[in-house]
């Protein structure tokens, strides 16, 4: 059998700055499945800057990247992000357990990208 880490409910890791190095480790640290998807994603983001002169597009990888961090970094808090996707995703859009799930997800994003544009 093995044996969980016993977490207190605080940050697994401090808060990365917002390059795409840091960003990087951070994420293979709290949501190591999601690095394909970040690589990807920043790929075409690149390429969207490149093509427009704007790094805009850059700064919104980086915002999202961050704020997909600062959730993870959180297990209780990604806990109850991951539950409500899933509710969200399965149940009726007639149901009220769906418009709560996705009041939930607002919730926990907002928070989330409130704290990496302010801290």
């Amino acid at each position: 059998m093995t044996t969980q880490p016993v977490h207190d409910g605080g940050a697994l890791i401090p808060r990365p700055e917002k390059t795409f190095p840091a960003l990087r480790a951070a994420l293979a640290q709290v949501a190591p499945s999601r690095l394909a998807e970040m690589t990807s994603e920043r790929d075409t983001v690149f390429t969207m800057a490149t093509q427009s002169n704007s790094f805009g597009p850059i700064a919104m990888f980086q915002l999202k990247w961050a704020t997909v961090i600062e959730v993870e970094r959180f297990p209780d808090v990604a806990r109850r992000l991951h539950a409500a996707e899933h509710a969200a995703q399965t149940l009726d859009k007639e149901d009220p357990k769906w418009q709560a799930a996705m009041d939930e997800i607002r919730e926990i994003m907002q928070a989330a990208r409130a704290q990496v544009a302010n801290g």
